[in-house]
Formats: C-alpha cells, structure tokens, sequence
C-alpha cells in the first residue's frame, strides 16, 4: 500500500482538523503535561473552544496550527537538553562522584526569553498595552515572603521589588501617573504612557499569607515571562530618558529599605550628569570622545551626600531643566499639583505608596527615618500626613491630615479643603476614579461637591444646589447675583430672545410635518374630524413621548427574534442598573434621616 495513501475513514475535516485535544498534544510533542502547560504560557498559546467539540465536552481544545508551531519552538529542544542533563547529574549523584556531579553543575545550561520577548511584541507598543497583569504579578510577588517550599526564593522576591521599584522611580519622576484608589484588595494605580492606559494593581504592605489551593508552579510559569517583559520595558523607558540600566543604587538606601527614593535620586543624579556633560563637551575642543564611566561613578558616589529633595538643591535645578514643550497638558498639569507644597510622612502611613504618588505630582516629601531628606522639625514643611488620633507634639505651622487627602488631590487634580481630613475625623468617601457616575446613572454627594470645587478652581460658574442649569443662564438672575454687568445681560437676553423664535420656529415646522402626516393616514371620512381636532389643538405642542413610544413597537415588531431578544435583554440591564441607583438613593435617605 503506498505511503500516501489514507483510509476514507481517517480522513479528517472542518472542526476535527482545525482543532486538537490537549491530551492529543501533549503525545504529539512528546512532552509531560507541566512542560506543555510551561510551553503554552510562554508562547502565549491559550485553549480554543470550537462550536463543535468532536471529542465531547470535558476535553480542552487548541488550534492544530497552535500545536504545530509548538514543535519548531527551540525552547522545547532546550528543555529536553536540560532534561538529559539532570539525568546525568542525578547519576552522578548516585554513583557517589562529588566532582562529576559539581562539574556538572557548574555547566548546567540555561535558556533565556528575550527571543520571545521581541517575537510576541514586535514593538515597543504593543509591550505596553500588555502589561496590566504583568505589573500586578511582578508587585504581588515583591510583597510575598519567601518560600522554599513554593519554589519562591529570596532572589526571585528582590528581583521582582527591584523591577517594581524601577518602574515606579519611572513613571513617579516623569510624571506619568494618573490616577489610584485604595481598595480592600490593594492599591489600584494609571499611568498613562505613549497614548497607552496601564492600570495595576499593588498589595498593602501586611503580612502576606499563602493558601494552600494555588498552583504557585503555574504563577511562576507567568512570573518567568513577566519578569523579562518588565525588564526590556524598564530598559526601552530608561534609555529614552538618558539613563543607564539598570541604575547605580545608594548600598546605605538600599540597606534602609529607602529603594524607591534612591531611584529618585539617581535619576536627579544622571540628569544633572547629563547636563553638565553636555556642557563640558560644547566648551572643549576635543575630536576624541573621553571615557565617563569612572568619572560618572565617582560623581554619582559624591552626590549621593546631597539630599536632593531640599530646597535648591539638585531636584529643583533637573526640575527647572525638565520644563519643555513635549509634555501634554494633562502631564503639566499632574507635574504643578503639589508644587510648594513640602510633606512629611509619619511612621504610620503607607510610606512607599506615598514616596510614590507625591513626587509624581510634584511634590516634596520626607520620612521618619535614616536616611529621610529633611527631619520632622524643618520649619518649611506645609503638611504632615498622619494616621492616629494624638500627636506628641504638633507645630502651627503645618497642616495635620490623613492620608486619604493625597489621594483625594490627585484624582480631583485640585488641593482640596483639609477641613474634612484633619486628624481625629471621618474623612468623606473615598470615590473611585475608574468609574464612570454620569454612566451609572448615580453621583454621590461627594462628587458634586469636588465638582464645584474644581469648577471654582478654573473660575467656572455653576448652579447652586436646587437650581437649574435654565434658571443659571437667565440674564436677569446673572445680573441680580452680580454674575454679568448691564451690556452683557442686554447681548444675553437678545441672544436667548433669538434662541426662543428659533425653537418656537422649529416647534412649528414640526406640527406642520406631524400634522400632515396623520391627515395622509387617515381615510376620507375622518378628514373633517382630523382638522377640527388640529384648529382646536393649534396652540399645543404634539405629544412627542406617545410618538416615540408608537415608534419603538412599530421598530420591535419589523424586528427579528434574535434582536427582540437582545433588546429585551438590554432593557432588563437598564432597569436592574436603575433598581440599583434607587436602591442607593434609599440608603442615603434614610442616612439623611437617621443624623437628623
């Protein structure tokens, strides 16, 4: 029988040949079902779910084209290789041969991922839009403890606080942060990068404990990529700005779990580097371009001394520096929000969460603690962020608040009254920025009053509470509240005078059409009755809503079952959505009642 030959019988085709069963791949590659799950992560290779699932239900599906270029991986050669060679130390071991098995140990191969890195991003935009869970992963593991018995070493846990505290230093010293909320899960942050949107999510600083129903081989898979993805993207972003990667730390920093303001400090080091580099080069005549390295590195060691978050010092030269027309309007703004302000963070607070967001803003800030920039007694400091009910001793000079109002600030983009955040106080609710309250259909109470703060701000008028936005914009009661002067409620009041014959124009124009539209629909015999009822009804405006509402059943009955069912459907979300506002509305009254 030739080779080519196939019975009828295994011939395959549409769904049979398209997909494959994982059972099935894993005997096709040869490989134990943790390589093969290992290989899927790494690939970015997820299970398909095919509208006819040849082989039953309860089988996991992939694309056969997914499977096959699994084969030509040279990952999967480098695992075998790997393999093998645990098998000859494993028998070097048991045949008691100490060298052997060290030698070989020493030579033991490794692999690495920058290969897939630039095969599944081709460019640099596409890494950023793919890291929410990488962030959220790196973060998360830089909070857990180390567990040898998780396979979670110490090396992994400080690799991962490293590239989080890169990153951070990144986005915190260009401004780039956006938003953040605290959550009961964690802390949730945006930065807003090349047009691209990342938000992550970051655990509180507790004692993290591990469950027992996690397959921490399966996070570490994730974990593995993550962490090279991170790595390039801190690299890309460094080397835009002119900085080496990875950064020369502070060992005494480092030491005083101070990481994320010695990346600081780095960056305000290489910046002023830079510039006075630039300047060296412009004065001298030299055609060959000297070494730095060694002059850099003893720059670096000596301005480490200087504490560059006091005033005029190197922070502030770098920040002046920094001013150009490339930043957006959104970055400036988020660059001047605490600017003049000086903080100074209490034992007690979130203190890397803090060093993280201030800066980002525009601020300057300072600790407890070796190592801090400025001590509690500096007269300049504005705001002291605290978080218990008594102090030991408290100076007039500042302003006491809890950590709620940076936050606050930020997603507000505005200084608000401290009033409601003194020490002592329930603050008010803390709103999240990532939703959307004109969308839900509710907007709490707090979210009008930063509303009109923030339109005070800009110098923008807005209605009282109780008034409309139509009585606002009568000339008359402009001029009354001393909004507008005399000539500009005469322009206003001719201005809505011409609105108003416009409108009553339009109204009309629409009776006419309404008007002719029925005298069409109706027979002969019922003409006379149709224009008597018009003569009489000439004054009044058509009744638009019973308009609509005929024009909505006549659209539901040309419609199909399917869309009379997605129709349906959608209206049940809109009434559930509006069963939850009122249900809101309810507890605030009864809130209201229970104070008074």
């Amino acid at each position: 029988m030739p080779k080519h030959y196939r019975p009828a019988g295994k011939k395959k085709e549409g769904n049979a040949a398209r997909y494959i069963t994982r059972s099935q791949a894993v005997k096709y590659l040869q490989v134990s079902l943790s390589l093969f799950r290992k290989l899927c992560i790494l690939k970015g290779i997820f299970p398909r779910e095919p509208k006819k699932k040849v082989k039953g239900n309860h089988h996991t599906y992939y694309h056969t084209k997914d499977i096959l270029f699994l084969k030509h991986e040279p990952l999967l050669e480098k695992f075998r290789e790997m393999r093998t060679y645990e098998k000859k130390i494993k028998k070097a071991v048991s045949k008691k041969n100490r060298d052997l098995a060290e030698r070989l140990l020493t030579r033991k191969p490794s692999y690495t991922l920058d290969m897939l890195i630039r095969e599944r991003y081709p460019k640099f935009i596409d890494a950023l839009r793919d890291l929410d869970d990488c962030l959220s992963m790196v973060h998360l593991f830089a909070a857990l403890p180390a567990v040898e018995r998780e396979k979670i070493s110490v090396n992994r846990v400080h690799n991962c606080r490293r590239l989080g505290h890169e990153w951070q230093a990144y986005i915190s010293r260009t401004h780039r942060l956006r938003k953040t909320f605290i959550s009961v899960k964690g802390i949730y942050y945006q930065a807003e990068i090349d047009g691209q949107k990342t938000t992550w999510l970051t655990p509180h600083a507790l004692q993290q404990v591990l469950p027992d129903d996690v397959d921490y081989n399966i996070m570490l898979t994730f974990l593995e990529f993550y962490e090279t993805l991170l790595a390039f993207v801190n690299f890309k972003l460094y080397h835009s700005s002119n900085l080496k990667y990875p950064p020369i730390l502070d060992p005494r920093l480092e030491a005083l779990a101070a990481d994320l303001y010695a990346l600081s400090r780095y960056f305000d080091n290489r910046a002023s580097m830079t510039e006075s580099k630039a300047t060296s080069v412009s004065e001298s005549d030299v055609s060959k371009e000297p070494n730095y390295d060694e002059s850099e590195l003893r720059l670096a060691q000596l301005q480490q001394q200087i504490p560059s978050n006091e005033p005029g010092a190197l922070m502030h030269l770098v920040q002046n520096a920094a001013e150009t027309d490339e930043d957006d309007s959104e970055t400036r703004e988020c660059k001047t929000l605490f600017k003049d302000v000086k903080f100074f963070l209490s034992r007690e607070v979130p203190r890397e969460s803090l060093l993280f967001v201030i800066p980002a803003f525009g601020g300057i800030v300072s600790w407890d603690g070796e190592g801090a920039p400025f001590k509690e007694t500096d007269q300049s400091i504005t705001h002291q962020i605290v978080d218990r009910p008594t102090q030991d001793h408290k100076f007039l000079s500042r302003e006491y608040v809890q950590p709620q109002w940076i936050y606050d600030c930020v997603n507000a983009r505005i200084l608000l009254p401290v009033e409601e955040y003194v020490v002592g106080r329930i603050p008010p609710p803390h709103l999240s920025p990532f939703v959307d309250n004109e969308a839900e259909g509710y907007v709490p109470e707090y979210a009008e009053t930063i509303k009109r703060l923030q339109a005070a701000a800009r110098k923008e008028v807005l209605p009282m509470p109780g008034v409309g936005k139509d009585d606002l914009d009568d000339p008359q009661n402009l001029l009354v509240k001393g909004v507008i002067d005399r000539a500009e409620a005469i322009e206003a009041a001719q201005k809505k005078r011409k609105m108003s014959v416009l409108q009553k124009q339009y109204h009309d124009e629409l009776k006419e059409e309404l008007h002719s539209t029925q005298i069409s629909a109706a027979s002969d015999e019922n003409k006379e009755c149709v224009s008597e009822h018009i003569d009489t009804e000439e004054d009044s405006l058509p009744d638009l809503s019973q308009s609509s509402k005929d024009a909505d059943s006549m659209s539901q009955v040309v419609m199909s079952r399917k869309k009379r069912k997605l129709l349906k459907a959608m209206e049940i979300g809109q009434e559930r959505k509006q069963a939850s506002v009122d249900q809101l509305k309810e507890r605030k009254r009864k809130i209201a009642r229970g104070k008074k």
